[in-house]
């Protein structure tokens, strides 16, 4: 189609650019059209405080926003929001901080002749991105251009974002930063329960009288739940599973510090001896799974002596986990990145379910085989952006499915692709192979935190077109764009998040963003209608009307929240969880999935799942004499720091400069002395790091947090075969001090 710029589109533009990112909240009773491109006048907001989930961590907490003469001032965790209780982690309290950065994106940037970015208007990056990427779809096909979302936008932004690329701009292949965190979970969920369901609530932690924690520092990475564990009345064990003396491990009543990717092995020991001993739910077995049989006959072969050589702990301790679990009257399992971020990841997730399912101990309160998920809406992602299936939890490959989507969005059905999208590590490969040529990148910065990072920017630098949506103008993806479009953040713009425990909590607008950066549903509006399909999402006008799509999209499937009315409706329950199906839902402020044994599987049964573990992908060597595990480093940090490094206060609670934890016998064979600039290194790459002497890492071990630009330099670009997540947890490395 042509580009050039018609008067009715040119209205629609100026009226997104007076609009900006839709009305504030509701309790302002401020309209949309009352403010422009500037600070909001004060005079004419009234004090108020408004609530609304955090936009960081999947934990989903609440937070009451006090508002003084019109302008947001303070922060305070809401007190009765069933989810935090009146508790806020430091990011939290940070959260409106950061939305006053210098490094803000708010004008269009399109790099020029002599490859600098400058400032143009949103007609001419509008123009550019439709030429570009159409010019590239003409010429290589329509499977040349692929786009890469994230976990951290409104559920309704990433329904139209996926609607629109996948019905509207032809574009077969986009995924979701999710890969990288929470793929494993969905297929193990999947696979074992017949839909991505995790089952619990939160107060499973405050009930539970045994907590295993598989590869998840909750202290540091979800320190509200772990407040709620703090909560627990029943002085409940917990037990952590993890090659670090974590923070958490430090306050277990049993820490089993395996060797790096043993856990499966572990498992499956842990359910050889549940079974020799009899202490399994034959009932709860026999009418809600299947395959034990077949489980049981494969577990025999990991014996106490087996289990103890390959974990490397001893044979009382793999013992006193299982009498643990015996014990426990309601026995919860948790696990996060840990267990996700591997090579074997999803058998190993299920390797926990089925300690779960062979238990009973599952739909009952302080039970479950739980997956903490990581980014602020990586669950509505997983439902709801197109990537992994199609909106509402539906395959793509089901004509039923594209059927039942195309009726609700009032589109013709053979828009719909009747295939899967690539994975995210199969986009990347995808441009290495020539095969994709154009990429639009969404809130997400892959040149810091894919894998193995230096071939991931000579990958991206090889695109004909790179186009990057983002709220900050210095991530390094954006510096490498070639047309960068500026987006609103958390705060300036409205939709719903889900959280972990499935609970669908209220994003407000309560300040517009600076300069001309627009919501992403703005964007993505405004991209519909300079493409040329603008007509097939005229009923999408707003976040909330998407809302009320979304809603007949989840009638009749597992995810099922027709029962919920409007955003109002969430706003006064203080979120709600799905299912919520019309005429058939409750008001309990907090529920558990499969009380009543059934799951989503055509019988209903639940099936246990297992294989043979395969060794670690990268082992030690002469030359890379060390496994490198990384992850979670402080509560002040998050991803890739593109937020957190805005605040002075959160860059107070945390190294400025990337560490590595070190054991002192280490330490003192290589004469490293704490403090001190070492060089750590891979078969792919080399970082400096001040050292951290510790026993909290095991000899011939290393810890790099993963928030640090350089630590993907040295990550093992290795997938887990079923979820195609990225195994950033184990690698060989070498390190010395640095000049020696």
């Amino acid at each position: 189609m042509s580009t050039t710029a018609d008067p009715t589109r040119m209205d629609q533009l100026q009226s997104l650019l007076h609009q900006r990112t839709g009305p504030l909240t509701r309790e302002l009773l401020l309209k949309p059209g009352e403010f422009g491109l500037g600070k909001v006048p004060a005079r004419q907001l009234p004090d108020a405080t408004t609530n609304m989930v955090c936009g960081y961590c999947s934990t989903g907490c609440g937070l009451n926003v006090h508002l003084q003469e019109g302008t947001a001032v303070a922060l305070t965790p809401t007190t009765d929001y069933p989810v935090n209780l009146g508790m806020a982690c430091p990011k939290g309290w940070e959260a409106l901080t950061v939305l006053d950065s210098p490094d803000r994106a708010t004008v269009p940037m399109l790099r020029n002749a002599s490859g600098k970015l400058e400032p143009v208007t949103w007609d001419t990056a509008m123009q550019t991105f439709v030429e570009r990427l159409q010019g590239i779809q003409k010429q290589h096909g329509a499977e040349s251009v692929a786009f890469l979302s994230t976990g951290q936008i409104p559920t309704e932004e990433m329904a139209l974002l996926g609607a629109l690329t996948k019905f509207g701009m032809g574009i077969v292949h986009g995924d979701g930063n999710t890969r990288q965190c929470m793929a494993t979970a969905v297929v193990a969920y999947k696979q074992a329960f017949g839909f991505d369901a995790p089952p619990y609530t939160y107060a499973d932690f405050e009930e539970s009288d045994v907590i295993v924690l598989i590869g998840s520092n909750i202290c540091i990475a979800h320190p509200i739940m772990w407040e709620r564990v703090m909560r627990n009345p029943h002085d409940p064990e917990i037990i952590v599973v993890d090659p670090r003396m974590t923070e958490t491990a430090m306050n277990a009543s049993l820490h089993l510090p395996l060797a790096p990717k043993s856990d499966q092995t572990l498992l499956y020991g842990i359910a050889r001896i549940l079974i020799e001993n009899n202490w399994v739910d034959h009932d709860y077995i026999d009418q809600h799974t299947n395959d034990f049989q077949e489980f049981r006959e494969y577990v025999a072969q990991f014996s106490l002596e087996r289990v103890a050589r390959e974990s490397g702990l001893s044979e009382q301790q793999i013992q006193r986990f299982a009498e643990l679990i015996h014990d426990g009257k309601r026995v919860s399992f948790w696990w996060t990145m840990g267990v996700n971020q591997s090579h074997q990841g999803v058998r190993t997730a299920q390797a926990i379910i089925n300690l779960a399912l062979m238990t009973g101990n599952i739909g009952r309160p302080g039970t479950g085989a739980n997956s903490i998920t990581g980014q602020a809406n990586a669950m509505g992602s997983r439902l709801f952006s197109n990537t992994t299936n199609l909106l509402g939890g539906h395959d793509f490959a089901n004509p039923e499915h594209r059927e039942k989507i195309a009726g609700i969005l009032g589109i013709n059905s053979e828009v719909i692709p009747t295939q899967n999208s690539w994975a995210y590590d199969e986009i990347i490969e995808g441009i290495l192979r020539g095969k994709i040529k154009g990429l639009w990148v969404i809130c997400t910065n892959p040149a810091h935190s894919w894998i193995n990072q230096t071939q991931c920017r000579d990958i991206l630098d090889r695109l004909d077109f790179l186009v990057v949506q983002d709220m900050y103008g210095n991530t390094e993806t954006v510096q490498m764009a070639d047309l960068v479009l500026p987006a609103a953040g958390w705060g300036e713009k409205e939709g719903t998040q889900i959280n972990s425990e499935r609970r669908i909590g209220l994003v407000k607008k309560l300040r517009p963003a600076p300069g001309q950066a627009l919501a992403d549903f703005s964007i993505f509006k405004l991209v519909a209608e300079y493409w040329g399909c603008g007509d097939m999402f005229a009923q999408w006008e707003s976040p909330e009307a998407v809302f009320q799509l979304l809603k007949e999209c989840s009638r009749g499937t597992p995810c099922d929240f027709s029962g919920i009315d409007d955003y109002e409706m969430i706003d006064k329950a203080g979120g709600i969880q799905w299912p919520y199906p019309e005429k058939r839902a409750d008001n309990a402020g907090e529920r558990r999935l499969f009380a009543d044994g059934e799951f989503f599987h055509a019988d209903g049964k639940a099936k246990f799942l297992f294989e043979d573990p395969r060794p670690l992908t990268e082992k030690p060597t002469h030359r890379y004499p060390f496994i490198l595990l990384t992850g979670r480093g402080t509560v002040a940090q998050w991803h890739t720091q593109t937020r957190t490094r805005q605040s002075a206060v959160l860059r107070k609670l945390y190294p400025e400069n990337p560490f590595v934890e070190i054991n002192p016998a280490d330490a003192r064979a290589l004469n490293i002395r704490p403090g001190e600039w070492t060089i750590v290194e891979s078969q792919r790459g080399r970082l400096r790091a001040k050292a951290m002497v510790t026993h909290a890492i095991k000899a011939g071990q290393l810890f790099i947090p993963m928030h640090y630009e350089p630590t993907n330099r040295l990550t093992d670009p290795v997938f887990d075969p079923y979820s195609r997540q990225p195994s950033y947890k184990s690698c060989a490395v070498n390190i010395s001090r640095e000049g020696f």
